[in-house]
């Protein structure tokens, strides 16, 4: 792993923590729940990265979270460790459903991206539930599954929904795509969102 990649995930690390500062404080919904828009991070290594980068810049991507919604909120050490895990899951899922769709690679990636990333979050939301349903009551006590239906769940689709429709903004933007490129010297093993604008000409 050169300087440049390493760089590239120190960036994404740096950025979602600075989207989630900004939306926890502007998104405040009640003690230990907000809005949060880190995501967008997580995204955007899992997809240009692949499986490992996303999933190492998602760790850094969720220190920020892990401590406002673990010791600062109700998940305590368990959200410490917890919040990190889930947004280098999704990191790492995004880089999975990249590389089977081929995302970048055809004409129609940003409509395409829409659902991949609907898809990629499934199993942070299978683990959030896991963590609010079996493990929060267990090592901490609190949450269950009310609290998951009622509130983390509604809020997190209305957040991956958003994220959505900005990340096949991005991914439909040369200028956006050609500035994440530079970050990766090895195209053959770590892929890549290519400019798709030669198979849109006719």
């Amino acid at each position: 792993m050169d300087a440049k990649t390493t760089a590239f995930m120190l960036m994404m690390g740096v950025l979602g923590n600075t989207l989630f500062a900004f939306s926890y404080f502007a998104g405040y919904l009640a003690p230990g729940i907000a809005f949060d828009f880190s995501l967008i991070a997580c995204y955007i290594a899992g997809f240009y990265g692949g499986p490992l980068i996303g999933f190492i810049s998602g760790l850094f991507v969720g220190i920020m979270p892990g401590i406002m919604f673990g010791p600062m909120g109700m998940g305590s050490w368990l959200g410490l460790l917890s919040l990190p895990l889930g947004k280098g899951l999704t990191a790492l899922t995004a880089g999975i459903v990249s590389k089977y769709l081929s995302l970048g690679e055809r004409p129609y990636s940003s409509l395409i991206t829409i659902p991949a990333i609907l898809l990629a979050f499934i199993p942070e939301c299978l683990f959030t539930y896991a963590y609010f349903t079996y493990l929060l009551p267990f090592f901490i006590g609190g949450g269950g599954s009310f609290v998951f239906v009622n509130i983390i769940l509604p809020k997190a689709l209305i957040e991956v929904i958003v994220i959505s429709f900005l990340i096949a903004a991005l991914i439909g933007n040369h200028g956006f795509n050609d500035f994440v490129s530079r970050f990766f010297t090895k195209p053959h093993i770590t892929p890549k969102l290519k400019a798709t604008e030669s198979k849109l000409k006719t």
